[in-house]
C-alpha cells in the first residue's frame, strides 16, 4: 500500500486540448486528484440568441408606433383639426409612426427571415421615416415663425398652399433618401464601405449626418428670429399697457417660445450624439457604441407626441372625446392659440 494507484476519474471527460498538452497523462492523475484549474482552457460564454439592444430598439419602436398612431387617428377623424399647424403635427406623427413600425419590422425580419432584401427594405423605411420626422420638425419651426412674422395674414389660403407644398417636398425628399439603400446604394457587396449602420454606406450616412446638422442650424436660426420678434412685440405691448407681465399676448407668446426651446433642446440631445458618432466612426467600431447613440435618437420620436400633440388644447379635447366620450370643463373652456404648437 506504499504506492499510489493512478486512476482516471470516470465522471470527467478529459478535454482534448488538456490531454494533448501533457496534462492528461495518466501518471499525473492519482486517486482524489483532479487536473489543475490553471491548465484547463476557458469555456466560451454562451451565445445570446437575441441581442438585448435589439430588444430595446424593438420596444422603443412599439411605444413610438402606439403613441403616434393615436395622434394620427385623432387628427384624421376630427374635421376641426385641418389648420396648417395640425397638418404638420399629423405629418410628424405619421413619420414617427412609420419609424416605429420600421424598427419593429427590422427586429422581426432580422431574427426570422434573415434576408438581405428584407433588411434593405426595413432600413430604407426607417431612414425615410426618421428623415420625414426631422423635416417635419423643421416645417413646424417655419410655420411657427410665419405665424408670428405674418400674424395678420397667417390664416389665409396662401398659408395653406405653402403648408401643402412643404409637406409634398419633405415627404418626396425623405422617400428618395429611403430608396437609396434599396436601389443599390448599400454595402452588402463591399464590407469595407459599410458605416456604423449596416447596410448603409459611409457616404450615405455622412450625407444624412451633414444634412441633419444643416437642418438643426436652420432651426436654431429661425428660433433666434422668433425670439427677436417676441421681444419686439413684448416691448410694444409694454409701451401700450405699461405692465408687460399682465398682458395675455405676452404670456401666450412666451409659452410658445418656451415650447420651441424644449423642442430644440430635446431634438439636439436625442440626435446629436448619433450624428457626430456617425461622422467619425465606421464599421470597425464596436457595435455597442452604435446602439448607445442610436437608442436615444429613437426617443425623440417618443417625446414628439408629448411636446406637440398632447400639449395642444384642441387635440386634448379630441383625445378626451375618444377616450371617455366627454370633455372636462377645464379643457373645453380654453381657447386654442398659436403658442400651443
Amino acid at each position: 500500500m506504499s504506492e499510489e494507484v493512478s486512476v482516471a476519474p470516470g465522471w470527467l471527460t478529459p478535454d482534448p486540448l488538456w490531454v494533448s498538452s501533457g496534462g492528461g497523462s495518466m501518471e499525473n492523475i492519482t486517486v482524489g486528484t483532479f487536473p489543475p484549474a490553471a491548465v484547463l482552457p476557458p469555456r466560451p460564454p454562451p451565445e445570446l440568441l437575441v441581442n438585448p439592444w435589439d430588444i430595446v430598439l424593438c420596444t422603443s419602436g412599439t411605444l413610438i408606433a402606439c403613441e403616434n398612431a393615436l395622434v394620427v387617428l385623432v387628427i384624421w377623424q376630427n374635421p376641426a383639426l385641418r389648420a396648417p399647424m395640425f397638418l404638420l403635427i399629423g405629418s410628424l406623427a405619421l413619420a414617427d409612426l412609420l419609424a416605429g413600425v420600421g424598427l419593429v419590422l427590422h427586429f422581426a425580419f432580422a431574427y426570422l427571415l434573415r434576408s438581405d432584401s428584407a433588411q434593405l427594405l426595413t432600413v430604407g423605411l426607417v431612414v425615410a421615416s426618421f428623415s420625414a420626422s426631422v423635416f417635419s420638425l423643421l416645417a413646424i419651426t417655419i410655420d411657427r415663425y410665419l405665424s408670428l412674422y405674418y400674424a395678420l395674414t397667417y390664416n389665409s389660403e396662401r398659408t395653406a398652399a405653402f403648408t401643402y407644398a412643404m409637406l409634398v417636398l419633405l415627404w418626396g425628399v425623405s422617400l428618395c433618401l429611403g430608396l437609396l439603400p434599396v436601389t443599390g446604394v448599400n454595402c452588402l457587396g463591399q464590407e469595407a464601405m459599410c458605416s456604423v449602420v449596416r447596410p448603409l454606406t459611409k457616404n450615405n450616412v455622412a450625407v444624412l449626418s451633414v444634412s441633419f446638422l444643416l437642418l438643426f442650424g436652420l432651426m436654431l436660426q429661425l428660433y433666434v428670429q422668433i425670439c427677436k420678434i417676441v421681444m419686439r412685440h413684448a416691448h410694444q405691448i409694454a409701451l401700450q399697457h405699461h405692465f408687460l407681465a399682465a398682458t395675455p399676448h405676452y404670456v401666450t407668446t412666451r409659452k410658445g417660445v418656451s415650447t420651441l426651446a424644449i423642442i430644440l433642446g430635446t431634438f439636439a440631445a436625442c440626435w446629436m450624439p448619433f450624428t457626430v458618432y456617425s461622422l467619425v466612426a465606421d464599421y470597425t467600431y464596436p457595435p455597442l457604441y452604435t446602439y448607445a447613440t442610436l437608442v436615444p435618437a429613437t426617443y425623440n420620436s417618443v417625446i414628439n407626441p408629448v411636446i406637440y400633440a398632447f400639449r395642444n388644447q384642441e387635440i386634448q379635447k379630441a383625445l378626451w372625446l375618444v377616450c371617455c366620450g366627454c370633455v372636462p370643463a377645464s379643457v373645453a373652456q380654453r381657447a386654442r392659440t398659436p403658442s400651443d404648437v
